[in-house]
């Protein structure tokens, strides 16, 4: 039987992962200390690796497909196929940036000011790449953590990635430039995506996994609405398409069934009430596929 090797990321996105992979409809059981999760699908075999290293190990063939950053298949240099782009992360949806910052008070303006100063960052290779590109010689040198805190004794400025810059802005620290804007993607190695059955299995897996995240911030909506108000009651719902209309048992009523933004609910349901709607019920979902 074909197998596909999925790398799964281990650390700061591996909580989310999981519970991603189970509302995609995959339970997937990861023992303490092993990094060879049991997943209910005898055609995948995981293997739990840091997203830094998902990449190379991917490109190598040694995994068929993993999640990993952007930033990490950018950092490694890995020809890899961005099979999907999954926007997810420890707590928020949204893309993360690897920014230069400075202290307040120091002299760096841009890029150029950075000639014969020490950087820090985990970052190593993007950072060289980026003095590359704007003709700057300087220091970099890799940062096993809390590289906030190094300037601005034990470096002149830093590499870092932010969501919203607060911690950066907590050790009183300034960004100076973007050096990359990045967001989780579903990879594969470019051999393995040729062979028919691996392709068929990571595209249904990508598609899955996009429906999970479009399913985020949405929530389904039924109600019951007699004849008279039908239209009205229409009016006022949003929906992905169309909503669903049902008759119903009783001669002149309707189920109607819909999926919309779940902060639009807030907003329409007393809306909905006044038009003559009944038994209005919102219920969460686990996928939306379009």
């Amino acid at each position: 039987m074909p197998v596909l090797r999925l790398g799964l990321p281990k650390g700061s996105l591996e909580e989310t992962t999981l519970e991603m992979f189970r509302k995609a409809g995959y339970k997937i059981t990861v023992q303490s200390r092993s990094y060879y999760p049991a997943i209910d699908d005898a055609e995948i075999e995981c293997i739990m690796i840091r997203a830094q290293e998902m990449a190379r190990y991917v490109e190598e063939g040694i995994l068929d497909a993993g999640l990993t950053g952007h930033d990490w298949v950018i950092e490694t240099g890995a020809d890899v196929l961005e099979v999907a782009e999954l926007v997810y992360g420890k707590v928020g949806r949204k893309p993360l940036r690897w920014v230069l910052a400075v202290p307040e008070n120091s002299a760096i303006k841009g890029p150029q000011d950075l000639a014969g100063k020490r950087i820090a960052t985990e970052a190593v290779g993007m950072t060289k790449r980026y003095l590359e590109k704007h003709g700057v010689s300087a220091s970099v040198e890799f940062s096993w953590g809390a590289t906030e805190v190094k300037p601005p004794k034990l470096a002149d400025a830093i590499v870092e990635i932010t969501e919203t810059g607060s911690s950066l802005r907590a050790n009183n620290l300034r960004i100076v430039d973007t050096l990359c804007e990045t967001t989780t993607r579903f990879i594969a190695n470019k051999d393995s995506y040729q062979d028919a059955w691996k392709k068929a299995k990571v595209d249904r897996l990508a598609l899955l996994l996009q429906s999970v995240l479009r399913a985020e911030t949405k929530v389904g909506l039924m109600l019951n609405v007699n004849q008279a108000c039908l239209q009205k009651v229409l009016a006022i719902m949003p929906a992905l398409h169309r909503p669903t209309v049902s008759p119903l048992t009783e001669e002149g009523w309707f189920a109607l069934i819909t999926v919309v933004d779940e902060m639009v609910v807030r907003e329409i349901v007393p809306e909905l009430l006044a038009a003559g709607a009944e038994g209005i019920v919102e219920f969460p979902l686990n996928k939306v596929v379009p």
